[in-house]
């Protein structure tokens, strides 16, 4: 049921078509079922053949390795067996103890003469060793490099050569750490376990060897590597890997193969690649022929694509024929695209060209209809945003721009004066210059210096009134004085630190004003003062007011709160995100040891 279901929904789709994409779709089958069936056609027979060549080549190579292998192993097994000629140097190995210092020092010179012998036999030999069974170590080098005694006796591979019941071995790829350079790169350890005339252990002769000696790479084997791919990896009994063509030729790192050596050795074929395996004669080493699926038909997969090309060419052609048949139905459809892509960028433009009567052109209009109305709706409430913004502005500083209070009191200074209150005039005149310095700024350029004196003279008013028990302490510099700053900011945070912060007359309050520049050329103000401190639970509630004048700022008023509250840091931090933007803001944070508060303000340079 399913089944018929869906064929009467792709029935249903194709007789719904318009006549064109029919006509498309037609032209486009014809063409591509053939070229299909006989792409498909030739890449099988094709791969089939180039797999069966590249398994003869590989299985070809295989075998010459195997000889190579074969040849490596009896040449090395001579090697090692030259040394039994010397029956007398092998008896006295383990027997150091019992000889006296003469024979120690003959038996030392038999020992290096045997390994610059077995070192001479055959120019791969870097380094050989011979191990008597007591663990004493005698070794000759034709490197710069000598090998660590203690560090070799405590390898894991040699302890597990003590008791390997092969009298001739080769070890799998180990690191050179050993060595008192501790260079990079692997070696592998090509050895024989030597028994005295009696039959009794008496130590063990080892050769390190390069891995690139084990199997030289020909020219034609490097050629057919970078064609096809091919990898050979060679491993011993004890499943430990003894080389790997790729490392040999640069592909991958010693370090790499060392760390994955099992699974270059028990890794599956699957699909992806071919495998064929191999042994030496005595089955001491194991062959491992790879080749990627992939090289192989990389030259299947020049045909393919130029199969897909000609398929492509076809449809193409063919698209452009229907294209032109279709060109007067699809113009104005893009042209519609193309004006709905721009409006969602936010380019509400209409589409001017003359369109036709049909139902398209309608639709054309219809559109244009609609972005003058967006266009038209999107003008109206962003100037009703600006108007919102500029009159809560205006209603922030009229709350603390009250023009009357400076004339009232330059009358009582004057009453005051007649009276001989010269404390009190005193106090007048310093807060009636506050106010000219805010009343005659309005409108005009407000500066940070301009800032600094209304609040020194708002400490010097309060000073008076609490016997000087306020220290105010200014670092700003010199060229940030100059700069503009919205009115009345300081003073109300100073208000604040003293409302709050100042305890007793005991101990004086000092407040400081820091300007510091940021590394983007913004002004970082600190306000600090020394006095009570705030709580964490008064903190967290400072903190929350102040997010709370960054979300409300595009309110055209606010309801429920007091008249003062506009004079608070709530206040001072919904002017700056108003005239500033949402980047720069108001802050408070508690000082250290629980006493004092700071409040940072950052506004931009200029």
């Amino acid at each position: 049921m399913e089944q018929r279901g869906w064929m009467r929904r792709a029935v249903s789709m194709i007789r719904n078509m318009r006549f064109q994409n029919k006509l498309m779709a037609g032209y486009l089958l014809a063409c591509v079922i053939p070229l299909l069936g006989v792409s498909v056609l030739i890449f099988h027979k094709s791969a089939e053949g180039l797999e069966q060549s590249s398994q003869e080549f590989a299985s070809l190579y295989t075998s010459q390795i195997r000889t190579t292998l074969n040849e490596f192993i009896d040449e090395y097994d001579k090697v090692t067996k030259s040394v039994l000629v010397d029956s007398e140097v092998i008896h006295n190995l383990g027997q150091e103890k019992s000889l006296s210092m003469d024979e120690l020092i003959i038996q030392r010179v038999a020992v290096q003469r045997l390994l610059m012998r077995v070192t001479l036999l055959k120019p791969a030999i870097g380094t050989a060793m011979l191990i008597s069974r007591d663990n004493n170590v005698y070794q000759y080098t034709t490197t710069t490099s000598r090998v660590n005694e203690s560090m070799l006796l405590s390898r894991e591979w040699y302890k597990r050569l003590r008791s390997s019941e092969d009298t001739f071995f080769i070890t799998g790829l180990h690191d050179r750490s050993y060595y008192e350079d501790k260079g990079a790169g692997a070696v592998v350890t090509v050895g024989r376990v030597l028994f005295s005339s009696d039959g009794a252990y008496a130590g063990m002769l080892l050769i390190d060897l390069d891995p690139f000696t084990l199997l030289q790479l020909d020219p034609d084997f490097i050629l057919a590597r970078d064609k096809y791919g091919i990898s050979v990896i060679i491993s011993n009994r004890e499943q430990e890997i003894v080389y790997h063509s790729d490392a040999a030729s640069g592909r991958l790192s010693w370090e790499q193969v060392l760390e994955s050596g099992e699974e270059y050795i028990k890794g599956d074929s699957g699909d992806d690649r071919i495998i064929l395996t191999g042994s030496t004669t005595q089955e001491k080493l194991f062959i491992k022929t790879e080749i990627p699926r992939s090289k192989l038909l990389q030259k299947i997969n020049q045909i393919k694509a130029m199969t897909v090309i000609a398929i492509l060419m076809s449809c193409l052609v063919i698209t452009i024929i229907s294209l032109g048949l279709s060109y007067t139905i699809t113009r104005p459809i893009k042209a519609l695209r193309r004006r709905m892509k721009q409006a969602e960028t936010g380019q509400y433009l209409p589409i001017e060209h003359v369109q036709s009567n049909d139902e398209i052109g309608s639709l054309v209009h219809s559109y244009n209809k609609m972005i003058i109305t967006i266009r038209t709706l999107i003008e109206d409430v962003y100037l009703a945003e600006i108007k919102q913004r500029q009159a809560k502005l205006i209603a922030l500083q009229n709350q603390i721009n009250p023009h009357m209070l400076y004339n009232t009191l330059e009358s009582i200074r004057m009453k005051a004066l007649v009276k001989d209150d010269e404390e009190t005039a005193d106090m007048i005149k310093i807060l009636a210059r506050m106010f000219r310095l805010t009343l005659g700024k309005e409108g005009r350029h407000h500066s940070v210096q301009h800032e600094l004196e209304y609040t020194a003279n708002y400490l010097q008013l309060q000073n008076i009134r609490f016997d000087h028990s306020f220290h105010l302490h200014i670092k700003v510099p010199d060229e940030m004085l100059r700069c503009s700053i919205i009115p009345l900011v300081f003073q109300p945070i100073v208000e604040n630190s003293i409302n709050h912060g100042f305890e007793d007359y005991s101990r004086p309050l000092n407040i400081g004003i820091e300007g510091i520049w940021t590394e983007e050329g913004e002004i970082l103000i600190r306000i600090t003062d020394d006095g009570a401190g705030i709580s964490s639970e008064k903190h967290k509630e400072l903190l929350h007011l102040l997010e709370e004048a960054g979300s409300g700022k595009h309110k055209l008023a606010d309801t429920g709160l007091p008249e003062n509250e506009g004079l608070g840091l709530k206040n001072i931090a919904e002017r700056i995100k108003l005239h500033y933007g949402d980047r720069y803001y108001l802050t408070i944070r508690p000082g250290q040891d629980s006493r004092g508060t700071t409040v940072e303000i950052l506004i931009p340079g200029n």
